[in-house]
């Protein structure tokens, strides 16, 4: 039997909008993969301390608040201090264009940004483990 995806969706920081966390998360869920929201306002150490203890495959985070270039490294930084640098961490959220660059030199593999399709998300996730977990039409 195929090991089910698991994937954390995280708010860090002071960001307390989450419409799009429970859109994604929602939408993760009816794809197939096993989906565990933390909820807003998460501090990148328990965001990694979830992410430990559920035994993910993958994190993604969401912000609005700007702080991105701050929030997500640490996120990334933390779970190799943990040895737990095989977990995936993923973006999305208001994330202007100057910033997808260094996001990527400091190990977020993917960001999503206003408008991108839940299809682009679960590609993502399927490029990364050859899930099986198929793509279904989810409507906002």
């Amino acid at each position: 039997m195929d090991k089910k995806i698991r994937i954390v969706i995280a708010k860090p920081g002071l960001d307390g909008h989450d419409r799009g966390a429970k859109y994604i998360a929602r939408a993760l869920k009816d794809a197939g993969y096993e989906v565990i929201y933390t909820g807003i306002r998460q501090t990148p150490e328990s965001i990694v301390a979830t992410a430990i203890q559920e035994d993910v495959d993958f994190v993604g985070l969401s912000l609005l608040s700007g702080a991105h270039n701050e929030l997500f490294p640490r996120v990334v930084n933390l779970l190799k201090e943990q040895d737990a640098a095989d977990v995936i961490v993923f973006g999305g959220g208001v994330i202007p264009e100057e910033d997808l660059n260094f996001l990527k030199e400091k190990g977020i593999q993917a960001i999503f940004r206003p408008g991108a399709p839940i299809s682009d998300v679960i590609s993502f996730i399927k490029s990364r483990t050859g899930s099986v977990a198929e793509p279904v039409e989810v409507h906002a």
